[in-house]
């Protein structure tokens, strides 16, 4: 499955992938504008996963985009940044051109949502889809006569290079920015597109080629005229978003000069990493956290790669969390080190206290941004193993450090001056700092601010919604392979101690083989396919579970944990683990002797 699962999956007649051509190719005509992306860090809303009209159904209106202002504007005044609000997919009506709101869902259009962002010096935002029209509902945007001589072959599709679309797009962004919009986001690019009279005269490369320069100088222009706009890019302009494997791809999968024509470009959609975890919301931590190592691997300077990571809401594109482990997401998002900090989802679920938090988060990281002088840490998120996020200020610096493992990890500090102090964790397992090492424990997340950092306040707390294990050891247990999708083995319980199993699927080469099961209301349960059983005298135990979701960007691996408490000590433990995914074909489980405080 590539690019947004969910979006591939319900494309009208199967869109293909097209191939990346060489990142360096030289384009036929270019302008080179040498963009530093946005000038300083800004924080933005995005009312995506507030609602999602591809998995779920859930519509936008005008009575939600409205209710999330007001929102946005509570927080402004809980201390809050907040300077962009970005309405986000299908605002637009059916036969609009993008100059119309949608009929039904904005009766009265946007002048109420303009007005109320400009009162309260918000700056507004929009999301254009770059040349795809349609899903498997037919089109969210039929083709107006303007644009009918850009047609692709592929009906789904316009082409760029040829015909009306591209200019009348270029007049319809003007109209929008003389109506106050200063945010400009863009995705679903196909660069295949090609109109029927096109198709012979060039090859496939070509006309790749021919589309990215013609959106590029498009966008360039519109940039010239107004050069106070940011310009966001999203699905379709480079990266590997897809899974969490190392190492990195050598030929980097980005191609230079989009950073000539975007401030920023994101680098995946929220979703979980190959890296089992019991917490699977940090497990999402580290697919966001392993996708800004590799941007940054593939040449995009930290402050241009929007790790658009922090999605709370109510909705089958955020898996429903609500505000589960929102904090350490936050504090995640800001570590980054990105320019571009991006906020989506349901905001009323935040309440006073919660916003005066998300402020005092800010305030540790802004300035720190500002600066350009975050790095990474340790090992590659996805590997694994303990990394971090240091980031360098005028007197002090701060790491955000992260333990995605199964075990207590010891982690050596970078060397900096002055004093250090914990100033964040989940919950449980209490760190601990020596010298210049870090004491963490599975799964957990800590931040240590040096120097002026280690002050009282900067202190952030502990997040006490997650409770990490006090103490944690893997057992020496062998499972048995009896047929190519079932894992069994059988051992005695740990006196007092939890179980915690994890089970993970491979393809043959060795690389973890995701699941891909649809989305909400109609896909199914992640944990229906990658079964985990630990059983009792044919009685199976009550177990914890957070895979039991709807995953439409897939998954490969379950993790599953029972109480001591459940367990009869004198009994033998049974665990079967299973899959009913057609392409896994390595299948692996360890089991975990464990207690909390």
């Amino acid at each position: 499955m590539k690019r947004r699962n969910f979006i591939l999956n319900t494309l009208v007649g199967g869109l293909a992938i097209h191939p990346f051509v060489s990142a360096w190719s030289k384009p036929v005509s270019y302008s080179d504008l040498k963009l530093a992306g946005p000038k300083k860090p800004v924080f933005v809303y995005n009312n995506w996963s507030a609602y999602d009209e591809l998995s779920d159904n859930k519509p936008q209106t005008e009575e939600l985009a409205l209710r999330e202002l007001n929102e946005v504007i509570r927080l402004k005044r809980l201390g809050v940044q907040i300077d962009y609000y970005v309405m986000d997919a299908f605002w637009f009506d059916l036969w609009g051109g993008y100059r119309g709101w949608h009929k039904q869902h904005w009766p009265n259009g946007p002048d109420k949502w303009l007005e109320g962002c400009k009162q309260n010096k918000i700056k507004p935002g929009m999301w254009f889809s770059t040349n795809l029209i349609a899903t498997h509902s037919g089109r969210f945007l039929e083709v107006i006569d303007e644009w009918k001589d850009s047609l692709a072959t592929d009906p789904n599709i316009m082409c760029l290079f040829d015909g009306g679309y591209l200019s009348h797009l270029a007049k319809t962004l003007q109209i929008w920015y003389d109506k106050g919009v200063r945010l400009f986001k863009f995705d679903f690019a196909y660069f295949e597109a090609v109109t029927p009279g096109m198709k012979e005269k060039f090859s496939k490369d070509e006309i790749f080629e021919k589309n990215k320069v013609a959106f590029m100088l498009m966008l360039q222009d519109f940039r010239k005229s107004n050069p106070d706009i940011l310009i966001t890019g999203y699905n379709g302009f480079g990266g590997s978003m897809e899974n969490t494997y190392t190492p990195f791809e050598k030929t980097p999968p980005i191609d230079p000069r989009w950073l000539d024509t975007f401030d920023t470009l994101y680098s995946g959609d929220p979703r979980f990493s190959d890296v089992p975890m019991m917490n699977i919301w940090r497990s999402q931590d580290n697919y966001s956290d392993h996708q800004v190592n590799a941007f940054n691997a593939y040449g995009m300077p930290v402050r241009r790669i929007d790790s658009c990571a922090f999605m709370i809401g109510e909705t089958g594109t955020c898996y429903y969390r609500g505000l589960n482990a929102w904090k350490g997401m936050l504090l995640l998002e800001l570590a980054r080190g990105g320019w571009l900090n991006v906020y989506h989802g349901n905001l009323e679920l935040l309440n006073d206290d919660d916003g005066k938090w998300f402020a005092k988060a800010q305030n540790l990281f802004r300035d720190l941004q500002a600066r350009d002088k975050t790095s990474t840490l340790g090992a590659i998120p996805g590997s694994g193993s303990a990394y971090g996020f240091k980031s360098v200020g005028r007197s002090g610096a701060v790491c955000t450090m992260v333990n995605p493992s199964q075990a207590i990890a010891t982690i050596a500090l970078p060397l900096l001056p002055g004093a250090a102090k914990i100033l964040y964790a989940d919950g449980g397992f209490k760190p601990k700092l020596h010298n210049e090492t870090l004491v963490i424990g599975p799964e957990q997340l800590a931040i240590i601010g040096f120097g002026e950092y280690a002050h009282d306040q900067y202190q952030l707390g502990i997040d006490h919604s997650i409770n990490i294990p006090q103490e944690i050891s893997k057992l020496d247990i062998s499972f048995l392979q009896s047929d190519k999708k079932l894992l069994q083995a059988s051992f005695k319980p740990v006196k007092g101690k939890n179980i915690r199993v994890v089970f993970q699927q491979y393809y043959s080469n060795g690389d973890p083989c995701r699941s891909w099961l649809g989305a909400p209301p109609d896909g199914k349960k992640v944990s229906e396919v990658i079964r985990i059983k630990i059983s009792q005298a044919n009685k199976t135990l009550p177990q914890h579970i957070e895979y039991d979701k709807m995953i439409w960007s897939g998954l490969s691996w379950g993790v599953a944990e029972v109480q001591y408490t459940a367990i009869d000590p004198e009994k033998t433990i049974e665990v079967t683990c299973g899959t009913d995914e057609k392409d896994a074909a390595i299948l692996k489980a360890q089991v975990y002797a464990l207690s909390y405080v």
